[in-house]
Formats: structure tokens, C-alpha cells, sequence
């Protein structure tokens, strides 16, 4: 998977079904890996954390276009923060309209 406009901290990933009691108390809170591309095990799941400072639409992917297709895929919406280098610079002025 990969993410655009931002890079995560892979905190935990593991196979089969994710158990939302159990997987959590093995997350890596303290180093965790800085990326902005993973594996997923297959049959498993992976956990990240990031933090949303670049506003914009995003989009989540996995690198082979058939699962793209099957829905292995997302945008996230980040909005605009409170400070300047956290908006997003609005259109050129000259930029033909959509209607």
C-alpha cells in the first residue's frame, strides 16, 4: 500500500483477523518505521498512525493495478489547518472553470 502527500508509522501488523482487544497492547508505540509504502501480510492486516498536516485530497493505494480494481483502494480529505503552511493555495487565477 501506498500512501500520496504523507508518510505513516507502521505501529503493528500481523495475520489473519485483526482482534481490536488483543492487537493493540502489541502495538510499537515507541520506534515504529517511517514510510510512506508497505506490505501487507497476506491474510493479515497492518496498523499505522499519521499525522494529517497536508491539506488536499490523498489517495491510498495498493501497487497492482487488479486490486486497485477490487477496491484496494481510498482517498483520505485532509482540510485546511491554522496555520499558513497548512493551507491549501487556492487556484491560479487564469485556471479554466469547471461547469
Amino acid at each position: 500500500m501506498h500512501l500520496h502527500g504523507h508518510s505513516f508509522y507502521v505501529v503493528g501488523w500481523g495475520f489473519g483477523n485483526y482482534n481490536e482487544e488483543k492487537d493493540p497492547l502489541k502495538y510499537n508505540l515507541v520506534d515504529p518505521p517511517y514510510q510512506n509504502t508497505l506490505a501487507v501480510p497476506k491474510n493479515g492486516w497492518v496498523a499505522i498512525r499519521f499525522h494529517t498536516k497536508n491539506p488536499g485530497v490523498w489517495f491510498m493505494h495498493c501497487h497492482l493495478e487488479r486490486h486497485v480494481s477490487w477496491g484496494m483502494a481510498m482517498t483520505f480529505i485532509v482540510k485546511n489547518g491554522n496555520n499558513p503552511q497548512q493551507q491549501m493555495l487556492p487556484p491560479p487565477p487564469d485556471m479554466p472553470r469547471c461547469y
